[in-house]
């Protein structure tokens, strides 16, 4: 987990909707996209898998998470820190 004040590239902010395993959250995010054709903006979401080697964030917390090297089939993806709760 990087703890320094500088940013991280390609890092995104998502909230957990999901902490039933262990070491691992369930994170996603949420953001707008534009229809090629009507122009209309639609709200789309990614789902994450993230490493939580501390077990540090919950159900329903807002975080920060960075891509980082295959954890494990589904994870590639690590928590930088917990935004709030």
């Amino acid at each position: 987990m990087n703890q320094s004040t500088e940013k991280i590239q390609g890092t995104r902010i998502g909230v957990v909707t999901s902490d039933k395993r262990d070491q691992t959250r369930r994170v996603e995010v949420q953001f707008l996209a534009r229809h090629p054709k009507y122009g209309k903006y639609l709200r789309k979401r990614t789902v994450l898998h993230v490493h939580d080697a501390n077990n540090a964030s919950k159900e329903g917390d807002k975080v920060e998470v960075a891509p980082c090297r295959p954890v494990s089939k589904t994870k590639a993806w690590e928590l930088v820190r917990v935004v709030t709760d």
